[in-house]
């Protein structure tokens, strides 16, 4: 993007930029909007990427506030719903030994595997205890030295550093009852398997924040060189959301494809240095790691580097764990839509036998799946909802 388009989004809004949620901002810009997508010359399809950004969209009504030619497309950056079964069938299995404490970050606990839920897994008696802060671990492991704690570690780049202080902080107080089961994903390699889907429709993308502050948006450089597709990374307020969106046309309408930081107030180019060198100190890329939905990725997670190998929840219960891969209810479309195939509505058992109540699969159960988001917010599909920007309760 050149400097006059980059710089006008930000000296137009200012007179009216007092606050992230301002109706009248949001409002003034969905009108911008409104009159440069009538230049483009084909449809906008943008992939939010990271679902934090689906619920900002849904919870104020904002894909009714765009013309019919832009579309969202909801990408795989929720990593509860992106967890193969098999995965979290591990984590029942290792919860179910005697001796064993499954230690893990909230979301997880209701997400289905082939065999139930680590919550289902937990009311039959076995010892499930989500974590609010990976570090209280710790001191479980300290409390229960007789027992094996096992840390089942998910997330994008955002969460790997505080996996890695944890191992780091095990090591130091020689806490020797803590694992880690390992399922830390990375975003790239999976927005390159999107984008390598001949029936996908992205042309644009709306770059994860989070992961953007620890790894810089530098990262996406591939995407946009290799597709052509601009990324803009968006802080997470219907402000920042909209503000993206007419960078995004602006790049379209120019004819042009770079990486741009809309959520410049937390993310660099360059990203968290000292984190990223945790995370290396720790973790090396795993040849393949299965996404649900996307399937088999090349070098699209982490694990343990052969130092810490002693740490490693797979090695030590390799014996139990299985390695067949699960398939999701056939019923359930939370793979397409993950993929960007398809609108969480597309789905026939969307709020009929799939409900955040009772969740057939993934996207219905994580507080970023794109289903959940439908699922609470599809009143909010129109203009009026902008009214509730100010409270932030959408009629």
């Amino acid at each position: 993007m050149n400097a006059q388009s980059r710089a006008k989004p930000i000296s137009t809004i200012k007179p009216l930029y007092d606050g992230f949620r301002n109706p009248e901002t949001v409002r003034y810009l969905a009108q911008v909007i409104q009159q440069e997508a009538a230049q483009l010359n084909a449809p906008l399809h943008i992939m939010e990427v990271c679902g934090g950004h689906t619920h900002t969209i849904m919870k104020f009504g904002l894909k009714g506030l765009l013309p019919d030619n832009i579309q969202f497309i909801h990408g795989p950056g929720c990593p509860v719903c992106v967890m193969p079964k098999e995965r979290i069938d591990h984590a029942i299995t290792l919860a179910q030994q005697p001796n064993v404490i499954l230690v893990t970050l909230g979301d997880m606990i209701r997400v289905p595997g082939s065999r139930g839920s680590l919550a289902q897994c937990r009311a039959q008696g076995g010892d499930v205890r989500p974590l609010y802060d990976p570090l209280d671990a710790l001191r479980i492991a300290q409390e229960n030295p007789d027992k094996t704690v096992v840390f089942f570690a998910i997330g994008f780049e955002t969460s790997t550093p505080m996996t890695a202080v944890l191992l780091q902080q095990a090591e130091a107080l020689g806490i020797d009852n803590l694992l880690f089961h390992i399922n830390h994903v990375l975003v790239p390699p999976a927005v390159h398997a999107v984008m390598d889907d001949p029936q996908v429709k992205v042309n644009a993308f709306i770059g994860p924040s989070h992961v953007s502050v620890i790894q810089g948006a530098k990262i996406y450089q591939p995407l946009v060189a290799q597709y052509g597709t601009p990324v803009v990374v968006a802080g997470f307020e219907p402000v920042d959301v909209m503000e993206s969106v007419l960078r995004l046309v602006r790049q379209k309408v120019a004819g042009e494809a770079s990486v741009d930081i809309q959520y410049s107030r937390a993310v660099s180019q360059d990203g968290n240095v000292a984190a990223q060198q945790w995370v290396n100190t720790y973790f090396e890329p795993r040849a393949v790691f299965r996404w649900r939905g996307l399937g088999p990725i090349p070098h699209s997670a982490l694990q343990l580097k052969p130092s810490f190998l002693h740490r490693d929840a797979e090695r030590h219960f390799a014996a139990i764990l299985s390695d067949e891969v699960v398939d999701d209810h056939k019923a359930c479309q939370c793979g397409d839509i993950l993929r960007g195939l398809a609108q969480p509505a597309d789905c026939r058992v969307f709020g009929r036998g799939c409900t955040p109540q009772r969740p057939l699969g993934s996207c219905m159960v994580s507080s970023e799946g794109a289903c959940n988001a439908y699922y609470r917010y599809q009143g909010v599909l129109n203009a009026d909802a902008v009214n509730a920007l100010t409270t932030g309760n959408p009629q």
